[in-house]
């Protein structure tokens, strides 16, 4: 049940004194049980805020505003016109996720300001406090203004109280975001990517992004003076950050705050603060898993491109889409089908794929009739290139095509470091395209998984055809490069995967690649791999090995594990090192577990008391076997059952980047 309560609150005022030693009037809202709490006040006419987590300031008085073209300066010579406070509480309901329902909580106070100079312009700023973190953003009012608005910087820092540990991928890199992170201290770090997350050295942890990305440009984080981190909003190419007529919005600049590393996954502070639902809950928008050619394309067997051993042919597909229907799953990906894919497809420059047209040996119309007739859908797949002005002719009919083949996903691809080899993927420009994107999706009932995309910023609670993206540096890379280390996959969960769900297409059960490239293999066992489909969330879940690779007693977990939940619970967790998490079945009575660790071996207990307490379950154990870890015979797992409940502990033993996977069936 839904309740919804906004009550007027008093407005909390106290008056310091500032270095000056002038009085100030300070504004201050509370989260609702008191938690966190952020501070406004004008000094020198300026806007300054700050927070504090209890008894811990973590922010100091940080500056906020703008500079407009022409170098006007929008951060100071303001009054205070107006300050509103209000509280907002309900609960709402995901169509698809990790958490069926959601609180959404806080307290509000808005901060309506003038500048005192002739052009009196308005500038409000709106605060919100929640028990998880905090988050504030900028309204520009319309005000008769009558040129465009350009936007040269925000001014907008957080000045942390104390130096910690920050995980981070650079910006501004041809790359995008898919690195490696690093972990060092916040004074020293140069530009880079949100979600940026920091243990401080008071032991909290912090996760820095954004919500509700609409018509701005995303932000990165600069660090110029000590434990100062600025916005860095991504420019278009003529250098101007954001442009606009009127009236702006910006994104929320968000703040979440916990306490151990798992608080900050089971934070839903970025969704809250998204729009509601604008699509109701479509019939064609379902979590679902998935096979697909992909990883034979990128270990070599295959290639994307027509010739010798093209992947996308209509033999391979069929093949597949047996195998899919003979496992009992319903999704298949076959990318390469259209015209367009050479070996030189991804590279830097315009390439021309065509959407509609067939590659030579591929024939769309009876892939797609064979696979209904074995209750197999295609998943679509477009691969701009970045070369969106090709895209952007062909778009409806893509989407036409598909909607008339009865095909619901698609993926999206944009691959190139600038789109168009002109603008940032997460300047305002790419900002727009990919929302434009997702809106013209649902207008031909296709819900989207991007790749090479615009990091997350909460749009899948208003568009909940937004099932996935990829925004990180996923499996592939351990076919073809010297691969992620075996601390990616557990800092990727405190990172990328704080901003929303991640295709990072786990399931390569051959783990040492005995059929890719010399020298090339996932840093991890196969019990890890299938750890991942609980500790990675995504409503989509590629399996991505060779067909194959899949006869092995392992392969029923991933047979088994669905991929929508009713809640989610990290039973233990520390950023890089280790983490375990439960998830419990929306569909059914079940709850899984999943449990990961760096290139350290760990024995973990897990208190079971996330079942019901009043149950008994069988759980269905998918461990490393006893020696095994990324050297020692990665690919075994030993399987086993023991009937559970909720009072036991559960004792796991994790090998060196290794994991274990876990059912509980309720008896």
């Amino acid at each position: 049940m839904i309740k919804k309560l906004i009550l007027p609150a008093l407005l909390l005022s106290i008056s310091i004194g500032n270095a000056q030693g002038k009085k100030t009037k300070t504004y201050e809202v509370a989260s609702p049980e008191g938690k966190n709490k952020i501070q406004f006040q004008l000094v020198d006419n300026a806007p300054k805020y700050s927070v504090n987590h209890g008894k811990i300031q973590v922010i100091t008085p940080s500056d906020m505003g703008f500079m407009l073209k022409n170098n006007e300066d929008f951060s100071k010579n303001f009054d205070v016109v107006k300050v509103e406070n209000s509280t907002f509480d309900e609960t709402w309901q995901q169509v698809w996720g990790e958490k069926k329902k959601i609180r959404n909580h806080y307290n509000q106070m808005v901060v309506k300001l003038q500048q005192k100079n002739a052009e009196k312009r308005k500038l409000e700023i709106q605060f919100r406090a929640y028990d998880d973190g905090i988050a504030f953003r900028y309204v520009y009012p319309k005000q008769g203004t009558k040129d465009s608005i350009f936007i040269m910087d925000e001014k907008t820092t957080f000045n942390l109280k104390e130096d910690g540990k920050a995980w981070w991928i650079p910006a501004y890199k041809e790359n995008r975001y898919e690195y490696l992170y690093k972990d060092s201290p916040v004074s020293t770090l140069d530009t880079v990517h949100t979600p940026l997350t920091v243990e401080s050295k008071s032991g909290l942890k912090l996760s820095f992004h954004e919500a509700n990305l609409i018509d701005y440009a995303s932000t990165t984080l600069v660090n110029n003076t000590g434990t100062q981190l600025k916005t860095d909003l991504v420019p278009w190419a003529d250098g101007v950050k954001v442009r606009v007529k009127d009236t702006f919005t910006s994104s929320w600049r968000t703040l979440q705050i916990g306490e151990n590393a798992g608080d900050l996954i089971e934070s839903y502070l970025i969704l809250n603060l998204n729009e509601p639902n604008k699509l109701g809950n479509p019939s064609y928008v379902k979590p679902f898993k998935y096979f697909g050619i992909w990883w034979a394309m990128h270990i070599g067997k295959y290639t994307f491109w027509e010739g010798e051993k093209q992947g996308a042919t209509t033999d391979h597909a069929k093949d597949y889409i047996d195998f899919t229907a003979k496992e009992g799953l319903h999704h298949l990906l076959i990318e390469g089908w259209n015209k367009g894919w050479t070996p030189a497809w991804y590279e830097n420059k315009m390439h021309m794929f065509s959407f509609t047209q067939s590659a030579d040996n591929f024939d769309l119309d009876k892939v797609v009739e064979y696979g209904k007739e074995k209750g197999v859908e295609l998943i679509g797949y477009h691969e701009t290139g970045s070369n969106l002005i090709n895209y952007m002719k062909q778009i409806d009919a893509g989407f036409a095509l598909y909607k008339k083949l009865g095909i619901h996903t698609v993926k999206i691809g944009h691959v190139g470091s600038k789109l168009n080899m002109k603008e940032w993927h997460h300047g305002q420009f790419g900002v727009n395209y990919f929302r434009y994107v997702l809106q013209k999706a649902a207008e031909y009932d296709l819900a989207v998984f991007y790749h090479e995309p615009i990091k997350d910023t909460g749009e899948r609670r208003t568009y909940p055809n937004m099932l996935a993206r990829e925004a990180a540096r996923g499996q592939e890379y351990n076919a073809w490069s010297e691969g992620n280390p075996p601390n990616h996959v557990v800092i990727l969960p405190f990172t990328r995967m704080l901003s929303g769900p991640m295709d990072y297409t786990p399931g390569v059960l051959d783990v040492e690649i005995k059929q890719g490239y010399p020298g090339k293999r996932v840093h991890g066992t196969t019990a890890q791999q299938l750890a991942m489909y609980v500790c990675f969330y995504s409503p989509i879940q590629m399996l991505a090995d060779l067909p194959e690779n899949y006869a092995v007693p392992a392969f029923q977990f991933l047979k088994d594990v669905p991929t929508d939940w009713t809640d989610t619970k990290v039973l233990n967790a520390e950023i890089g090192q280790y983490i375990t998490t439960a998830r419990k079945d929306r569909n059914s009575d079940d709850w899984y577990l999943g449990s990961m660790t760096n290139e350290k071996a760990r024995d973990i207990s897990v208190p079971l008391t996330f079942l019901d307490s009043k149950a008994t379950y069988e759980a269905q154990i998918y461990a490393d076997a006893e020696g095994t870890d990324e050297t020692h015979n990665p690919s075994a797992v030993a399987i086993s059952k023991k009937t559970v409940k909720a009072s036991d502990v559960l004792k796991l033993h994790l090998g060196g980047a290794g994991g274990t996977a876990v059912r509980f069936k309720k008896l």
